[in-house]
């Protein structure tokens, strides 16, 4: 296989990309398998179908994300597919909680309108400049990156929430996570709305201001 440059890996390439090709089966996979668990967690209300389903969808969404990697398959169809899979694993997947903990209804409801509207609208906004993914967006703008797609930044946007309605009694923490990550998406388009649409260039540094100055 051969070896391609940062540039080529993380800018649109010419040539159309593949459409069935692993990590893109992997993704399918697991969006069908964790809605079918997750449809039958909200059927027979079974908290093992429910943590089951999250597990197939998060597990299934690092490995797709690897094999895309791993394999040299990162195109822009693919982080697009990614992107609208999670929203539809994360809608069944939360109802069973929701079942089960309805005193969480104000948390769940506030993390939903963030992740499904705002943050597809923010996470879609690598498109606009020539990207393979949001995992790059670092060659745009450093703290948009750090705040959103990060490692700690995906884990606070969506395991932490879980857990929080899962093991805490009170809604007030989870809550208040919710709209904390709701403000840092809403700032974040803000930002990246400011920014313009070409990408830096070869040796030209990306903006690294949280949020930049007017």
């Amino acid at each position: 296989m051969p070896r391609t440059t940062l540039q080529e890996r993380t800018t649109t390439t010419a040539a159309p990309p593949q459409i069935v090709q692993a990590a893109n089966i992997v993704t399918a996979v697991r969006t069908i398998g964790a809605v079918a668990v997750a449809i039958g967690a909200i059927i027979t209300r079974d908290p093992i179908l429910a943590v089951t389903a999250y597990l197939i969808y998060w597990v299934g969404d690092i490995l797709d994300g690897w094999t895309a990697r791993r394999l040299n398959q990162e195109t822009r169809f693919g982080a697009v597919f990614d992107i609208l899979a999670d929203r539809l694993c994360c809608v069944l997947c939360i109802i069973p909680l929701l079942q089960a903990r309805p005193q969480m209804v104000a948390p769940i409801a506030v993390f939903l309108l963030q992740f499904v509207v705002v943050d597809l609208v923010l996470s879609l906004s690598f498109l606009r400049f020539g990207l393979l993914s949001p995992n790059y967006f670092f060659h745009v703008h450093h703290g948009v990156f750090r705040w959103n797609w990060s490692p700690p930044a995906k884990a606070a946007n969506t395991s932490a929430l879980v857990l929080l309605v899962l093991f805490v009694p009170s809604p007030w923490p989870a809550l208040a996570l919710a709209l904390a990550v709701t403000v840092i998406k809403v700032v974040s388009l803000v930002v990246v709305r400011r920014l313009p649409s070409s990408p830096p260039q070869r040796g030209q540094a990306p903006e690294r201001g949280w949020p930049p100055s007017a």
